[in-house]
């Protein structure tokens, strides 16, 4: 999958919003205020980071060494850096799925700083 395409995939999902808070190179993607998704503009090779299961990660690192790895810039037991060129479509379509819903199924506390 190129960038527009899990851009497209990604803004078909129900209160998502797209915003470039740290520069031109990296396009966010949110659900209820929290980032989900984050996409690469500046690399040759798309990427993007996911949320994922601490567990799920491990697993999905182990079997593709090559293309998913711990996140870039981010928690690396929550986070996977996917390079979606070499997957097949529908396992990325599944690690940005599970992303979503791990995000907007968060319940938020308001009391929260």
């Amino acid at each position: 999958m190129n960038a527009e395409e899990i851009r497209n995939y990604v803004l078909e999902k129900n209160d998502v919003t797209e915003s470039f808070p740290f520069g031109n190179n990296v396009l966010v993607f949110k659900t209820k205020g929290k980032i989900f998704l984050l996409l690469s503009l500046d690399e040759a090779a798309v990427s993007f980071n996911v949320k994922c299961e601490p567990e799920k990660a491990m697993e999905l690192r182990d079997e593709y060494p090559d293309v998913i790895t711990p996140g870039y810039h981010m928690n690396k037991k929550h986070w996977n850096t996917i390079y979606p060129l070499l997957i097949k479509k529908s396992l990325v379509l599944e690690m940005i799925d599970d992303s979503y819903n791990l995000v907007s199924q968060k319940k938020i506390n308001l009391n929260e700083k």
